[in-house]
């Protein structure tokens, strides 16, 4: 039985068993979109492999963004039938940054299918989901996926995860979790975890999920009450509320209330209902209660309001979200070139502050707040890939506008009176001779070890290190690495400041005036740092070009042209060599940011300015600081 659930009254209830409300949680890349994939692929769900095949892979990733990293960063609703039985199963997020999606889709379920990867075992994101499913009380299949990788340690994983159900305070019932092994890509299952032992496909997993996960409880006879969990806009329809019917009979055209999680009270009528089917929405005439729906017709709809039959509008309790840890300034573009890039009117604040106040209505571990200044606004998150999704969204959508660096969020101790900061556990995966530089890296970061092994020349560390700490460490992580060492983190909570933390250690070349970049400009600047910049590009003054060799800023005339002479000498026509420039990507940009500095964002470029462009004025301040520092 659900939080939601245990609430209501305790009239006469009864289980459906024609309904299974499930959801895949897993660590990042355990496979949860391709298992969906197969579901849907056995459920017939295609006429044929043809048009399964059409259909491609990570079917449920529709969003461009997601397809382009490769992760799930919003919950979706799909459902198949197997045999008699519709199961209904949300996609949720495995990135600890989206767990606001996970949090509120947890409530439309009853039960979930945890994904483990049968080489890496359970991981931070793991744990994160993982106890939001055991606080909710959700009955758990563990799926040990990818058993034919190489390396693959099923067992090791099972005892793992074991482990971690004990360390998170699951019940006795709940940690005696039933175990199904897979290859998700090919869409096989079986009890024991042998590949050869497999069935040709996914009948034990349906199997296992029609024994073990309940179905829903109702109470069918009651008034008619649902939460909104979720959102989506539809161009003819208007806004759609998802959630699940937990007691009732929703009907087309029915008279409802809609309750606010501030206690704003309004009626209106359901225009359209759906539920879900396959890949698609189906339009209905009725739901009746455990099924999850969709609805249109209401003026607005926000997540977290109660949907209830008028003869009693009492609300339900709100979906809880942990509090954001990062937050960022978003502003209007002030820089030279304002205005050439984004669509007509999308940089204005008004504009600005509707998107990020819209924003907030269907993400919900967002926060936006209005500053004492009209053309800015603070907007705080889970971490910065959250924001970064934000941030790129919006990009594409024509807005231009411009964000600070990320700072964390402190609290302050009630008892003590102490500033505490957020603290972070973090899980990486290293090659052994690697391991070194990594300590060192972590270690100038206030980070504390708590745990260190070495398996097959990998080692294996698990530290917790301040979210400050982390701001801007994934470049430099993946740079001493070669790229080849994963870092993954979870929220773990508050603690007392841990000590000042090093900042960015080299500082910016900083255009000298306005103009176009030439060969001859670059080829001087490019002896001081690397260039983010080649030839031709328009930059303007006080625009970031480049990284300096040292650790203070310097400002480069790239737009230098060179003098034509009627002189000839040995050296006058010498070919001009510049090394290519650093393409510098969104999260990049986000965390080389200093503290005096600002990201132009528009659709078509990413441009680091400082916040004062002047030159002159920029070196007056900088010597203002220094003397009040000294005094």
């Amino acid at each position: 039985m659900t939080q939601l659930q245990q609430t209501m009254e305790p009239v006469m209830t009864q289980i459906r068993q024609d309904i299974r409300n499930i959801a895949i949680i897993a660590h990042v890349d355990h496979g949860k979109t391709t298992l969906v994939d197969g579901m849907l692929k056995q459920a017939k769900v295609f006429r044929n492999a043809a048009a399964a095949g059409a259909a491609g892979e990570r079917i449920m990733d529709s969003n461009q963004l997601e397809r382009e990293r490769g992760i799930t960063i919003l919950a979706k609703n799909t459902a198949v039938t197997w045999h008699d039985t519709k199961i209904n199963i949300v996609d949720t997020p495995g990135h600890a940054d989206f767990g606001g999606e996970v949090e509120r889709v947890l409530n439309m379920v009853d039960g979930a299918l945890l994904l483990i990867d049968a080489v890496e075992g359970p991981m931070p994101q793991t744990r994160f989901v993982l106890r939001k499913a055991l606080a909710m009380g959700l009955r758990v299949i563990v799926v040990v996926n990818k058993i034919d990788r190489a390396n693959a340690r099923s067992q090791y994983a099972l005892n793992a995860t074991f482990d971690l159900f004990v360390e998170l305070g699951a019940t006795d019932e709940q940690a005696d979790f039933p175990v199904i092994y897979a290859i998700g890509l090919a869409g096989r299952a079986g009890y024991e975890p042998d590949v050869e032992s497999l069935a040709d496909d996914l009948t034990p997993l349906f199997e296992t999920i029609i024994k073990e996960i309940p179905g829903p409880e109702v109470q069918p006879d009651a008034p008619a009450k649902m939460l909104v969990t979720s959102l989506d806009y539809d161009d003819y329809k208007g806004q759609i509320g998802v959630g699940r019917l937990l007691s009732g009979v929703l009907r087309k055209g029915m008279a409802v209330t809609r309750i606010t999680p501030n206690g704003e009270v309004s009626n209106g009528r359901l225009q359209y209902l759906f539920t879900y089917h396959n890949l698609s929405r189906q339009e209905i005439e009725e739901v009746t209660a455990g099924d999850i729906l969709a609805f249109a017709g209401l003026e607005t709809i926000g997540i977290s309001d109660t949907i209830a039959d008028p003869a009693d509008p009492t609300p339900l309790p709100p979906i809880s979200v942990e509090e954001p840890t990062v937050r960022m300034t978003f502003g209007v573009n002030t820089s030279p070139f304002a205005g050439r890039e984004g669509k007509s009117g999308y940089g204005t604040s008004r504009r600005i502050r509707e998107r990020l106040y819209n924003e907030v209505k269907s993400n919900v571990a967002l926060r936006v707040a209005d500053t004492d200044q009209p053309d800015r606004f603070t907007v705080s998150g889970r971490g910065e890939l959250h924001l970064g999704i934000l941030i790129e969204t919006m990009r594409r959508e024509g807005y231009e506008f411009d964000v600070s660096k990320p700072e964390v969020i402190y609290h302050q101790d009630g008892d003590t009176g102490e500033t505490l900061e957020p603290i972070e556990e973090v899980q990486i995966e290293v090659a052994e001779q690697m391991t070194g530089t990594v300590v060192e890296l972590l270690g100038a970061r206030r980070g504390q070890m708590i745990d260190i092994r070495t398996e097959n020349s990998t080692t294996f560390l698990k530290y917790l290190v301040p979210t400050r700490g982390l701001l801007g460490f994934r470049a430099h992580f993946m740079t001493a690495t070669s790229g080849m060492g994963q870092i993954h983190s979870i929220f773990h909570g508050y603690a007392p400041l841990m000590g000042a933390i090093q900042s960015r250690q080299f500082g910016s070349l900083v255009a000298w005036e306005r103009g176009a970049a030439s060969s001859y400009g670059l080829e001087n600047a490019q002896e001081r740092g690397a260039l983010f910049i080649g030839p031709g590009v328009d930059v303007y003054e006080g625009m970031v070009v480049g990284e300096h060799i040292r650790n203070e800023d310097l400002a480069v005339n790239v737009a230098k042209a060179k003098h034509l002479t009627n002189m000839r000498s040995s050296s006058a026509d010498k070919a001009i060599s510049l090394t290519p420039p650093r393409n510098m990507s969104l999260d990049e940009c986000i965390e080389f940011l200093a503290e005096d500095e600002l990201l132009e964002v528009t659709p078509q470029s990413l441009r680091i300015r400082k916040r004062i462009l002047n030159n002159e004025e920029r070196e007056k301040e900088r010597k203002r600081k220094d003397k009040l520092i000294a005094g």
